[in-house]
């Protein structure tokens, strides 16, 4: 057992070592060209609140490293997890209270080879140790949904837990075909109701989360909400195409993210950006089925919205309802600005670049309104491939609140067959740079 300890001690601190020393070199500017194409008409302006690269990841030095050779291991059996069928939650919660209340360094492990099965399940801070969960096995939800009665909303959540690393190869399961079959987007006949996010991350404070499988959400698969300094790399995200909400990583009123390297295929967003999110980058994105990457949707039920600071670069995106996407509701007010999209690759995808300003998720038609979320600063640099649509790029902003500053660079989309791509741009005040198909009439 002593061994056996030793020997998960050392590939953890490895595992540490390698992931936390490529936060400290930290992420590349995201604005670094932009003295480039200020000549092309680009308005450069940073939002106030920007931090600089080196502010974006200051914290990360807080993320303290298990290097003690009494570092403590929990393991869920231990506390009566079986995974076998039976409820294993109480046995989490118990191996939870002690990994939390434990002082120094603690590793929870789930043990590989088992399949462990949850109700919903709140782990909750703050703990006094540094905890790092190992997850080689398997977690799957309950599928009975009178289990969910006192949250709708949530399955696994964490919440308030800092300086928190999960990882571990495992599998997170979300078993969400019976609440797919009961949403009201595949069965009209149904009202509307809440779903359960699989894996929620709450007011927490340098988190790592990698080398995970999330599967088959019941909503939304994983998302981060009031969250600072995060790392979220080497995910595997699935669901099927037809899932309903199935977004892959949802971020929201969170600051200084980055996420990198991952694989998305849903029935939603691959990556969803919304309000009260800033400094966010996605980095080396593989996206597909799905709905592309959004940032939105913005401003709904005339609300006011903010997301600054969001670059994507090196994405492949292939067979997606759209590519890279901004979405606000008329009525709200805000805005979405200095956003950066670039260095990637679409297949075959349905309106590959987008921004609508009229957006209208509902059965009847939106009434005009005059208020809007402001869309400013947006680049789009290097970006090629091919559209399953006729229309390419779309820009459909708002009559009283235009896009503003927009800049296509480098930009060639090519419909998919023997048909001509086109450009619709209304209202937008747009600078072309480089090569651009199709272009703006």
């Amino acid at each position: 057992m002593g061994r056996h300890v030793t020997q998960l001690v050392i590939i953890t601190i490895f595992s540490l070592f390698s992931r936390y020393s490529s936060l400290e070199d930290g992420p590349p500017s995201p604005y670094n060209y932009f003295e480039d194409v200020v000549s092309a008409g680009y308005d450069p302006l940073a939002y106030p609140s920007y931090l600089t690269t080196k502010d974006l990841f200051s914290h990360t030095t807080q993320l303290l490293i298990p290097t003690s050779p009494s570092t403590k291991t929990v393991n869920v059996d231990h506390f009566g997890a079986t995974g076998d069928a039976d409820d294993d939650t109480p046995a989490f919660e118990k191996a939870w209270e002690e990994a939390c209340s434990s002082k120094g360094q603690v590793v929870l492990e789930v043990p590989q080879g088992k399949c462990y099965h949850l109700k919903p399940i709140r782990f909750s801070g703050p703990c006094k140790s540094n905890l790092t969960i190992q997850i080689y096995g398997s977690i799957e939800a309950s599928d009975d949904m009178s289990d969910y009665k006192e949250d709708r909303r949530h399955w696994l959540v964490f919440d308030e837990v800092d300086n928190l690393l999960i990882q571990g190869g495992g599998n997170i399961n979300g078993n969400g075909k019976i609440w797919w079959q009961n949403s009201c987007k595949i069965n009209k006949d149904l009202p509307c109701k809440d779903a359960p996010t699989a894996l929620t991350f709450n007011k927490s404070k340098n988190l790592m989360v990698q080398n995970l499988n999330i599967q088959d959400a019941q909503q939304i698969h994983v998302s981060f909400e009031k969250c600072d300094n995060v790392q979220a790399s080497a995910l595997t995200v699935t669901a099927p195409e037809t899932s309903p909400n199935t977004d892959g990583i949802h971020v929201t009123h969170t600051q200084n993210i980055r996420i990198t390297d991952c694989i998305i295929g849903t029935g939603d967003d691959c990556i969803s950006i919304v309000s009260g999110s800033q400094n966010v980058q996605a980095l080396n994105i593989t996206c597909g089925p799905g709905h592309g990457i959004s940032i939105g949707s913005l401003g709904s039920k005339n609300s006011k919205a903010y997301v600054s600071g969001v670059t994507v670069d090196g994405a492949k995106i292939f067979g997606t309802k759209n590519g890279v996407r901004i979405k606000t509701w008329q009525g709200g007010s805000g805005s979405a600005s200095n956003i950066i999209f670039q260095n990637i690759e679409m297949f075959n995808v349905s309106n590959p670049i987008i921004i609508d300003q009229n957006y209208c998720d509902q059965d009847k038609p939106c009434k005009e309104q005059s208020s809007a979320v402001q869309v400013k600063n947006v680049v789009y640099k290097n970006i090629e491939g091919t559209s399953a649509s006729e229309v390419a790029i779309k820009f459909d902003c708002s009559k009283t609140h235009p896009c503003q500053g927009i800049l296509l660079q480098n930009v060639s989309i090519q419909e998919q067959g023997e048909t001509t791509a086109k450009a619709i741009c209304n209202n937008v005040k747009l600078s072309e740079d480089g090569t651009v198909f199709p272009r703006c009439c």
